[in-house]
Parts: structure tokens; sequence; C-alpha cells
């Protein structure tokens, strides 16, 4: 059991190291939160996913269990559960894959081509298969409503807009010395 439990220390320090935002509950490694952003050129670039995961203890023997907690229009993914139907996950998974493996190719490929002959939501299948110019609609309008960064996420993302400000601010300070000199000046 100490090679599990050991693996699983390895792949979650992977996954804090990469540029994956991961929130762990009561500092669980068994159950934590992934933020996920849209795979580039996919319809669902500019979404934010917040995943959740467990792993359970037999991991990585046994895969982990991924679901998205904000909804997400696929035909892979159940809409009121956020659970994941992916092969390489739920069947075909293997202790050479981690975690990085799932959030850099697994779910980004999953985002990518969907597979509509095997849904977990037959709504988006169907109208995937049916009129995919609509599918297309609907998936950037769940993007849209769903997937946007949290308010408290806008909010240090602000901060870190304030820091690159603040750099910028350095020069407008300069440009405030100068305007405070002729300031001076002037009276």
């Amino acid at each position: 059991m100490a090679s599990p439990s050991k693996r699983r220390e390895m792949d979650m320090m992977k996954l804090m190291m990469s540029d994956y935002k991961v929130d762990t509950i009561n500092d669980d490694l068994q159950m934590f939160y992934v933020t996920f952003h849209g795979p580039t050129d996919s319809l669902y670039q500019g979404g934010v996913w917040k995943i959740k995961v467990e792993l359970p203890e037999a991991y990585p023997y046994k895969s982990p269990s991924v679901g998205f907690v904000n909804k997400i229009y696929h035909p892979n993914v159940d809409e009121s559960s956020g659970a994941v139907c992916l092969d390489v996950i739920n069947q075909t998974w293997s202790p050479m894959f981690d975690l990085i493996n799932v959030f850099e190719s697994f779910l980004p490929q999953l985002l990518l081509y969907p597979n509509p002959s095997d849904p977990f939501n037959g709504e988006a299948a169907s109208l995937l298969m049916r009129d995919r110019a609509a599918y297309e609609l609907k998936v950037k309008e769940y993007c849209d409503k769903y997937a946007q960064p949290e308010k408290e996420n806008s909010s240090d993302d602000d901060d870190d807009d304030d820091d690159d400000s603040m750099s910028e601010n350095g020069s407008d300070s300069d440009d405030d010395d100068a305007n405070e000199i002729v300031g001076k000046a002037d009276p």
C-alpha cells in the first residue's frame, strides 16, 4: 500500500507544480479540484471549468474519478452530474498514466473530439449529429453562461492585472513625479 500512496503524492506534486490550479479539500490527497481551461482552437476555448477529482485507495492501479463541477455541453459529459464518459479513464486506465495525462491529454482530446455514438448527454449527441451549427452555438452559450472564471478567481486575476499595472504604474509614477515637478514649478 505504501507504493500507491507515494505515487499519489508524487502525481499530486507534479500536478500542483504544473500550470493547473489545484484546490485540495482539507489537505486530502484523495479528493480535490483542478481548474481546467478549454483547449485552444476548440469550441471550448476561453471556458474555465472546475474539475472534481477523486483518487481511489488503489490509485494508480485504479483510475481516478473525474467530473465537471460547472455545466458543460458535450455529448460525453453528463449535464446534471458532470460525469465524464471517457474510455481511457473508465475502462483502459493503466498505472502508466498519471494526473498530468488526464489534464493535458485526456480531457482536451475529449473536448476536441466528441463521440456522439457513446453519449452521456443524448441531447448534445443528437444535436451534434443533426445540426452541427446549432450544437456549436449551444456549446458557446454554455461556455459563456457556466464556464467563466468565478468572481473570486476574477478578483485574483484582477490582482495579477494590478501587478502588471503596478509595473506600468511604475512608469506612470515617473510621469506623476514629472507632473508633480511641473505642478510645483507652476505656483
